[in-house]
């Protein structure tokens, strides 16, 4: 179960928070719309004579889920025994590559992310409660650290941009050359940009891939929220401590 006795995040010097998933619930819009792709993509295929094994949820997780998003295609494409070219990122949709899957999903989550997207309120609840002030301690400084490329658009349409001094997303780990999580690249690359030592920073994070971030970077505290990964998936990946909800820190 998640923990019940949970750390002083305002005892740290940063916090950087994962965004699909843990700020708001993008990842289901993710879920979806990779789901969309690659069932589409593979009917395609089969319609060739091809066989290949239908897309399920578990192909999230197990693939997708936290990492920059022609890795997931890539890796996920090699588990059916597919090969394709990776392209460039100046291809377009009807590319049969794996840039050009990534534009036909990300085409996808822009249409679902265009009908509307909210905080998790639990997650709210946390952000305006680290900007409370708490007399002689000097709050934690926030970031995003996101594998989307999509995080600022998120963040706005969810009215939360300037809740956060820095964001870290797939553009900036792409023009920088960071290798995506589960390298501590991009949360490390945070932590310095913040001048915040990792061992006094916190990551969140609900991708076993960003735990594993986390861990690998050494940072002070590796916060799991469970939405859908595993209690004990989070643990073995790295977490320090789990919770359900951001609202559990809020007390």
């Amino acid at each position: 179960m998640p923990d019940l006795c949970l750390p002083d995040l305002w005892q740290y010097g940063a916090i950087l928070f994962d965004l699909d998933g843990v700020i708001t619930p993008t990842a289901d819009l993710h879920r979806e719309a990779w789901a969309h792709m690659f069932s589409e993509y593979f009917r395609e295929i089969s319609a060739t004579g091809q066989s290949v094994a239908e897309y399920t949820d578990q192909d999230y997780y197990d693939y997708l889920d936290g990492r920059p998003r022609t890795e997931g295609i890539a890796v996920l494409l090699h588990s059916r025994g597919i090969d394709l070219p990776a392209g460039g990122e100046e291809d377009t949709a009807a590319e049969n590559t794996v840039y050009g899957l990534g534009e036909r999903k990300n085409a996808e989550f822009l249409r679902l992310l265009d009908q509307g997207i909210a905080a998790y309120p639990g997650s709210v609840q946390l952000l305006d409660s680290l900007a409370a002030p708490k007399e002689g301690v000097t709050p934690p400084r926030l970031a995003i650290v996101s594998s989307s490329k999509n995080a600022r658009p998120v963040l706005q349409a969810a009215g939360l941009l300037d809740r956060f001094e820095l964001i870290v997303d797939g553009l900036v780990a792409a023009e920088l050359e960071l290798p995506g999580k589960p390298a501590p690249d991009t949360y490390l690359h945070a932590a310095t940009w913040l001048g915040v030592p990792a061992e006094k920073a916190v990551v969140v994070e609900d991708a076993l891939s960003g735990v594993a971030a986390g861990r690998n970077g050494k940072f002070g505290l590796v916060v799991g929220v469970d939405r859908g990964a595993g209690e004990q998936e989070l643990r073995d990946a790295g977490a320090d401590t789990v919770v359900a909800d951001l609202a559990d820190f809020v007390g």
